[in-house]
């Protein structure tokens, strides 16, 4: 008796382009899925879909509903939601924080989520399956002085998830949620340098600083975010739903 072949599955990853999202990408490529991602870079898209026959890319700004409803329309039926997509919003004491700035913020770290999670679940509703993945970040269990918008927005994306879960369980779509810690990427690496910049440090002393208050005192690689999705993507993972998964290390404390 011959075993038919497993379908290739879809996977949608939003900021897609680079860091984080772009591995996310690859774990998923690598295992064999068929992968789109969006980005509101064109440069990055390209550069990231060059020589990657499994990435299709497609320029969208996730905060923006009616371009998220042509990239639904365009890309087909979607088996796993991935929302990578955020941005730092406004750095600094709350009294300093511009309201663009911080609307801004949640336009991309909580609306995008909505609006993306809006476009594909009737197609998973008709299928009776899905997986919905957030990307959170460990500065939601610590706090952050001066990066109330991103934390908040986080909060917010948490919360989606947990009623989400619940919401969607009777259909059968899972919804959960990733904590990264202390990423070695480029943008922790800015991150970094500006804290020491500001502190009068050096970054090696910055850094070694941050991963004192990390219990395994290790930076987190993107690949390991790609994992951890993937994972939660499978069928070994059918009965998580409505979890907030850390991926730091146990980070226990942030300042």
């Amino acid at each position: 008796m011959s075993i038919p072949a497993t379908p290739i599955r879809h996977a949608v990853v939003t900021a897609g382009a680079a860091n984080i999202g772009l591995a996310i990408a690859h774990v998923f490529a690598g295992a064999g899925w068929k992968v789109s991602i969006c980005d509101v870079d064109p440069t990055a898209l390209d550069s990231a879909c060059d020589g990657h026959p499994g990435l299709s890319g497609y320029c969208v700004d996730v905060a923006d509903p009616v371009a998220v409803e042509a990239f639904a329309a365009s890309m087909g039926p979607v088996d796993v939601l991935v929302n990578n997509a955020g941005i730092a919003g406004p750095i600094g004491g709350i009294e300093t924080n511009a309201p663009d700035e911080w609307a801004r913020c949640f336009a991309v770290n909580v609306q995008g989520a909505f609006h993306m999670i809006r476009a594909v679940v009737p197609g998973m509703k008709n299928v009776g399956s899905g997986a919905i993945i957030n990307i959170s970040t460990a500065s939601a269990v610590t706090g952050l002085p001066g990066r109330t918008a991103y934390v908040a927005s986080k909060w917010a994306l948490e919360g989606m998830t947990r009623n989400l879960a619940r919401e969607l369980g009777p259909d059968g779509i899972r919804v959960n949620a990733i904590r990264p810690g202390f990423m070695d990427t480029e943008r922790m690496r800015m991150l970094m340098g500006r804290a020491a910049e500001a502190r009068g440090l050096t970054v090696p002393e910055v850094e070694a600083e941050a991963l004192g208050f990390i219990s395994l005192r290790t930076k987190i690689q993107p690949s390991e975010i790609g994992d951890m999705a993937l994972f939660m993507a499978s069928d070994a993972a059918r009965h998580v739903t409505g979890q907030i998964i850390g991926v730091d290390g146990n980070c226990e404390w942030e300042g």
